[in-house]
């Protein structure tokens, strides 16, 4: 792949959901990683199950390559799920979020529950472009000009955003 200036060769989305995600928001994830993948990108998620596990399950269905950043120091419980081909034990719990917005080239976030608003929010911070798909809505204080995540409530208006923005490999 010819490396396009300030994109990595792989270019890398992370996927930011809950663990407990609703039919619906895990048929989005899935969608989601199997456009990354088709597009080749590399799928990086927390690696638990939800939202995570589907959009691992979308891109390795799509012949795409997961990865994951654990929360913990070994395989426990929940992490990593069945469609995560490259796991990163960290043992740092949630601090983990930090290193998956700093990895990506592009957060998708579908859904959310805290953990997805600190990924939202470190996103943000770091300056990782981030797109909400029916997430934390952001209301900026009086008189901030903080930057914001791209949002879409239409399913079929984030994938197309997406399919556009991934073929360019250029967040």
């Amino acid at each position: 792949m010819e490396q396009v200036a300030g994109v990595k060769p792989f270019p890398i989305m992370a996927v930011l959901g809950p663990s407990t995600a609703s039919a619906e928001e895990e048929a989005t994830a899935q969608r989601v990683g199997a456009l990354a993948a088709e597009a080749g990108w590399t799928v990086l998620t927390g690696g638990g199950p939800g939202v995570m596990e589907a959009a691992c399950r979308g891109a390795i269905e799509a012949g795409g390559l997961t990865f994951a950043i654990l929360p913990t120091s070994s395989p426990s419980g929940r992490y990593p799920n069945s469609w995560v081909r490259v796991p990163i034990y960290t043992g740092s719990g949630s601090a983990r979020n930090l290193f998956n917005v700093l990895t990506a080239d592009l957060c998708v976030a579908i859904g959310g529950g805290p953990g997805t608003l600190s990924e939202i929010a470190l996103a943000l911070k770091c300056a990782t472009p981030v797109w909400c798909y029916r997430s934390w809505g952001l209301v900026a204080p009086p008189g901030s000009d903080p930057p914001r995540p791209r949002t879409f409530d239409d399913e079929d208006e984030l994938l197309a955003a997406l399919a556009t923005t991934l073929k360019r490999s250029n967040v």
